[in-house]
């Protein structure tokens, strides 16, 4: 069992202490509902670290209770169960209002870092769902799941995942699939589209009400600033800019960055058609439903910016001046370009940083472009390299049809490595230290969906525990790390996954 993550004591299921301070927010923000139950529920997968993150004991997963109160069947004595609305730009087009259509938020727990809400997602129809139904399908389900722990283990931003309860009640999507209900937690599910509800029905009062929450508990700093939204404003830029940075950085693709799915705390929410990075192309689309390639790996910094903007449109009514805005969305250019620049640095195992180095990491792009070299392979080999021994590149070179080009560019990075007396052990250290062996890959996770949706629940597991020690050799569990198969090829993840 891994270690804790907060230092207070465990909880059982009923007596997970709950506050509901979304709820202390004026009834226009939110309807109150309970969860639809679901028949019959399972446990497919759950989380010890998200459960210790709450206090909440990992041997509950075994119990009627905690079975029961996931899958939406019980509630909890302190919760005041809810769906928010909320509103937002979808693939850039005002989409009206939106809401959580099938998620229902019961409260927040206390965490090492602060509280967390835990939300329920696919627990049943909600005023906001529009034409859904509601519900969630186990496949989805798992995904968000499984990409969720593994964002965490790799240190970037993101919403927690508990568990998953299944049911074998049939849910109509392309075809019908058997349902599931996720739990997540995050310290708030609050989105730019949140704020974007309130300004386009121009409802200054509620505007208000929003930022004043957002502020008071989670940016408490920017209170005594002279212009709190405007502070607010740059602040979210900057994190989003830093998030983006780090999603570039380690090949994750989010697929769909509609401004209803960006957190206003910075941190990666809402898994779909998310993909991480194989065979290097800057322009892969990962969501089957994106045909304008608008949420394209390359496209994803302009889009986070895009978003920033959309943001403080929302807010300008609180900002009071344009050029105060303006002034806010400044910081993401230089923020999202200083933190790349010093993630690359670090996966490439440079401690320092010479004028040159824009030249080779431009390089070493267009070298991973030009041969659909898997993106985390690359990085995770080159970490093996040896300035003085080029004749052991073997496992990162293979990885190229045009050897000969990595050899080429080879020669560049051992230059720069050697000006700085670079050490091969304590290079090696440092790049396996942030360039992952383990992600998420789409085959990956098809095949643990595939056993789970024959009652065999043992791979969600695994893989679970291995993606949380994505930096570790694990050499019983090298097959993870492997190249995906030709079958991989013809998976597709949509709007619906």
């Amino acid at each position: 069992m891994n270690a804790p993550e907060c230092s207070f004591g465990l909880h059982r299921t009923e007596t997970l202490p709950l506050e509901n301070s979304y709820a202390g927010l004026p009834p226009a923000f939110y309807a109150r509902l309970l969860p639809t139950p679901i028949p019959a529920p399972y446990l497919v997968g759950a989380s010890t670290r998200a459960a210790e993150l709450i206090g909440l004991d990992p041997a509950e997963f075994g119990k009627t209770a905690f079975l029961e109160t996931f899958a939406g069947n019980r509630g909890l004595p302190e919760s005041i169960p809810l769906a928010a609305v909320y509103s937002g730009h979808q693939f850039g087009v005002w989409a009206g209002q939106l809401g959580d259509g099938r998620a229902v938020l019961l409260g927040d727990a206390p965490s090492a870092g602060g509280r967390m809400e835990l939300q329920l997602k696919g627990s049943g129809l909600t005023p906001y769902s529009r034409m859904g139904d509601g519900r969630a399908v186990l496949r989805s389900s798992i995904r968000e799941f499984l990409c969720s722990e593994a964002m965490a283990a790799l240190g970037i931003p993101s919403s927690r995942a508990l568990s998953v309860v299944g049911s074998d009640m049939t849910v109509m999507r392309e075809s019908p699939e058997t349902g599931a209900v996720a739990t997540r937690l995050a310290p708030t599910f609050i989105r730019f589209g949140s704020f974007e509800h309130w300004s386009y029905r121009d409802r200054r009062e509620e505007l208000q009400v929003l930022a004043d929450y957002v502020i008071d508990r989670f940016y408490p700093d920017l209170r005594t600033v002279p212009n709190p939204c405007q502070a607010l404003l740059r602040e979210a830029t900057r994190r989003t800019a830093d998030l983006v940075a780090q999603w570039q950085a380690v090949g994750f693709m989010h697929g769909v960055m509609n401004t209803d799915n960006m957190s206003i705390l910075g941190i990666t929410i809402d898994y779909g058609p998310f993909g991480f990075m194989e065979a290097f192309d800057a322009g892969h689309i990962c969501n089957h439903s994106d045909h304008q390639g608008r949420y394209a790996y390359q496209m994803q910094p302009k889009i986070g910016q895009w978003n920033c903007y959309a943001l403080a449109q929302a807010l300008l009514p609180l900002i009071g001046d344009i050029e105060d805005a303006q002034s806010a969305l400044e910081i993401y250019k230089p923020a999202f370009e200083n933190k790349l620049d010093d993630l690359l640095h670090a996966k490439l195992g440079l401690r320092s940083k010479e004028s040159d180095d824009g030249t080779l990491i431009n390089d070493m792009f267009a070298l991973l472009q030009a041969n659909h070299a898997d993106f985390t392979l690359f990085f995770r080999r080159l970490g093996e390299l040896q300035v003085d021994n080029p004749a052991d590149d073997t496992p990162v070179r293979d990885l190229f049809i045009d050897r000969l080009a990595f050899d080429a560019w080879a020669v560049q990075y051992r230059a720069r490595l050697r000006r700085e007396n670079s050490a091969d052990a304590a290079r090696r250290a440092a790049m396996h230290a942030v360039n992952p062996k383990f992600v998420l890959r789409n085959y990956l996770a098809q095949i643990a969906i595939e056993k789970a949706q024959n009652k065999d629940f043992s791979e969600v597991a695994r893989l679970l525990s291995v993606l949380e020690n994505p930096f570790d050799e694990q050499p019983d569990n090298e097959t993870y790390a492997n190249l995906p198969p030709d079958w991989a090829n013809e998976l597709e993840v949509s709007c619906s996954s």
